[in-house]
């Protein structure tokens, strides 16, 4: 069994340190690493990446924010409670939002400094993997993410106070009622999508055009949460876009490797 942890890591003073926000911080900054990693693998400079992925990662949390905010059913509570929707250490971040507005981000940096965006994207792509990974936890952390029950040994303690209709039934699942580690499930997914996108990087290097790790990211991803979202009861679902994603990063493979030409042969 996994019992619950206080979502409030320490107090200092005035100041509260959530959990969810130390992991959030934690998982930019290790994809942050991985990002530089294969930057340096490409011969690339570390530093600009670092600049690169700031903007990304600030464009990439407010397009979370903003999707997560506007949804039904949280829109029905954020348009009583604006100021709320600045509080994103207490929770509340979507994937496809942080998708689109990192993207944009990192299109503007490569605009301004004359780069080519989906060559960048390719090393931030499996840090994105990485940072989701590592951001599952903080679902954990504020019992957000959980499956139906379960009688796994590593099921999930679920409190009352978090419990979603039919699962708050006492008589039909008592206190000791443990639930699908959801969240664990997509972590430890996306830890080997990073993995394998990282092979794919090193491995095919020279070979590689720009936009392949983005597309496999797009592609990979879309498919963890699909077939995840089938296992989620606190009614929402990414199922609809995660098809759109999916199909955009397989199009843009097909489009970009033309598979129906044929190869072309060292003279």
């Amino acid at each position: 069994m996994i019992p619950p942890v206080n979502p409030i890591l320490f107090h200092i003073g005035p100041i509260t340190v959530h959990w969810y926000g130390l992991l959030v911080v934690t998982g930019i900054l290790l994809g942050t690493q991985v990002a530089t990693y294969l930057a340096k693998k490409a011969g690339e400079d570390p530093d600009r990446i670092w600049d690169m992925l700031m903007v990304a990662v600030i464009a990439g949390i407010i397009g979370a924010r903003i999707e997560y905010v506007l949804v039904p059913p949280h829109w029905a509570y954020f348009k009583e409670h604006l100021a709320s929707a600045f509080y994103i250490w207490e929770g509340g971040l979507r994937i496809y939002g942080a998708i689109v507005g990192g993207a944009l981000g990192v299109f503007g940096y490569a605009r301004a400094t004359k780069t080519r965006p989906w060559h960048l994207l390719d090393f931030a792509a499996p840090g994105m993997a990485m940072g989701h990974a590592i951001g599952r936890w903080g679902n954990f952390i504020n019992r957000e993410l959980y499956g139906p029950p379960t009688t796994m040994p590593w099921g999930l303690d679920i409190p009352l106070q978090f419990r979603v209709p039919p699962y708050n039934d006492l008589a039909q699942y008592p206190p000791e009622t443990l639930f699908h580690a959801n969240f664990l499930y997509e972590s430890i997914a996306n830890l080997l999508l990073c993995l394998l996108l990282v092979w794919i990087a090193v491995r095919f290097r020279d070979s590689m055009k720009d936009g392949t790790l983005v597309a496999g990211y797009l592609i990979g991803y879309s498919i963890i949460r699909f077939l995840m979202d089938y296992w989620r009861t606190d009614g929402t679902s990414a199922q609809s876009p995660a098809i759109v994603f999916a199909a955009i990063g397989a199009i843009y493979l097909i489009v970009r490797y033309q598979p129906w030409r044929p190869a072309q042969r060292a003279a």
